[in-house]
């Protein structure tokens, strides 16, 4: 049991983590959504727990939004029927088998036999989704021009951000947008493509985004506003 908790408004108590963190200048939080819904806090060493529940406080309308809208998690098993990148694939386990097997059915839908240890089932799912997401990601940023190209390209597992774009030239992805319409992970790429050339959200910027999405930026934004925490429903 946590020695800190966060109480709602309406009463559920949520575990807090505070961790002691050296070279650290500010207090951060990140609230967690899924089997194990709790708040990790860093703070520096000089400052105090007392200090880091009083963020926690300055957060409370943030923080019960999070999690009013984050969605419990699903378990995925056999027999399950999940959709990513604008495809339905159903889920089958098969004992026989140690490599991945996707399979296009005849009535446009998919079938992934998942081998190996079924306790690993959700693991192995995660991995191909997101494995196929970046293959994705890496299909869509060929088709601009090269000087949009980023350096390095990885995924994450974020919960309030769906991308970023570092001057470094690496450019992160929220994995879990495999679960969201392909036009708007699509308009999520090219968002963080279009900060190769604006590191801000001039209106230039968003010119730039409109000019490399094409017509519907406001309905992908839109939707992703609206319908983003759904997507940390599955595994």
């Amino acid at each position: 049991m946590s020695e800190f908790e966060f109480v709602t408004s309406w009463g559920e108590k949520i575990p807090i983590v505070i961790n002691v963190r050296r070279g650290l200048r500010n207090i951060t939080l990140r609230p967690h959504s899924g089997d194990s819904r709790h708040i990790s806090i860093s703070r520096p060493w000089l400052s105090s727990n007392t200090a880091a529940m009083k963020f926690v406080e300055q957060k409370r309308r943030w923080l019960e939004k999070f999690f009013i809208n984050a969605p419990q998690k699903v378990r995925i098993k056999s027999g399950d029927t999940i959709e990513f990148l604008d495809r339905r694939v159903g889920i089958v386990y098969d004992g026989t088998i140690h490599a991945n097997n996707f399979v296009l059915n005849n009535n446009g839908t998919y079938t992934l036999f998942v081998g190996g240890d079924e306790k690993m089932l959700e693991s192995r799912v995660r991995n191909f989704v997101k494995a196929e997401l970046l293959k994705e990601i890496k299909k869509l940023i060929r088709g601009v021009p090269r000087d949009f190209w980023p350096r390095r390209i990885c995924l994450r597992d974020t919960t309030s951000r769906w991308g970023s774009c570092s001057s470094t030239g690496t450019m992160s992805f929220s994995w879990r947008l495999a679960f969201a319409p392909y036009d708007v992970m699509r308009y999520v790429v090219m968002h963080e493509l279009s900060h190769v050339k604006h590191m801000d959200h001039s209106p230039e910027f968003w010119a730039q985004v409109r000019a490399l999405y094409g017509f519907g930026v406001e309905r992908a934004k839109r939707w992703l506003n609206q319908n983003g925490s759904k997507l940390h429903q599955y595994l």
